[in-house]
């Protein structure tokens, strides 16, 4: 798909949804770059239109330059958006209690706080955004489960055995901190990948690869991938074994 085919398609997309007045908004497209230009009569319009287009086939990327401009007769005063906003989060069930806090400059919202998961983020991300005078968030919110390494390593056990596509007696779990370590040995590849979204999917483990700036990794595992049985040049069974190390 060229340039000139998705921007149409992205303003179609635009024109389709009620919640944006795509007349005030404009699109650019290069090599699937979409940049979006022009004004919202609020955040969550502008989060509309950057969510539509993000949506889009062929959009490889967004980069957002729409202002928000507060109509009416006054701008909002930045302690007024304040408590609106920590009424909202007390309202909203999804968010615990006194878990986020508020802080707002020039009608810009700014989250920070604890929770255990990443839908008690989004819910305190969505409580907010549709406030009147609000021109932009920003979710600082942390994931901090409350959960040792016992109920850790439970629960990936647990999830091992569900799995139809694991032996689970053949993998040994070891869990330090927020550090997942797996051992063992498994027949295919995709075996191996099963073990290690079970794993990922642990509250408080991290699945972010190697860094590139010499940080502690936070998550690994050795576990052998043993091929099938295959012959050899010389006619023998031979059973190679991959040893593959994570990340």
């Amino acid at each position: 798909m060229n340039d000139i085919q998705l921007r149409q398609n992205i303003l179609d997309e635009m024109e389709f949804e009620p919640s944006i007045d795509a007349a005030d908004i404009g699109v650019a497209v290069e090599s699937g770059i979409v940049t979006l230009t022009g004004h919202a009569r609020t955040y969550a319009e502008k989060d509309a239109a950057e969510r539509v287009v993000s949506r889009v086939k062929g959009v490889r990327g967004i980069a957002a330059d729409i202002e928000v401009r507060i109509f009416g007769p006054k701008e909002t005063d930045d302690d007024d958006i304040a408590r609106r906003a920590v009424k909202m989060l007390d309202w909203n069930v999804s968010v615990p209690k006194d878990s986020v806090q508020v802080r707002v400059l020039k009608g810009w919202i700014t989250l920070r706080g604890e929770v255990e998961w990443q839908y008690q983020k989004n819910a305190a991300y969505d409580a907010v955004r549709h406030l009147a005078g609000v021109v932009g968030v920003s979710n600082l919110v942390e994931l901090k489960p409350h959960i040792t390494a016992v109920d850790v390593k439970k629960r990936i056990e647990d999830a091992f055995q569900r799995d139809a596509a694991l032996e689970a007696d053949a993998i040994r779990i070891d869990v330090q901190g927020r550090k997942v370590i797996l051992s063992g040995k498994v027949k295919t590849w995709s075996e191996r990948q099963a073990a290690e979204r079970a794993a990922w999917s642990a509250p408080g483990i991290s699945n972010s690869r190697r860094p590139t700036d010499g940080r502690v990794i936070e998550y690994r595992d050795w576990l052998d991938v043993t091929a099938l049985p295959t012959l050899s040049s010389k006619g023998a069974a031979e059973r190679p074994s991959h040893r593959a190390q994570f990340p």
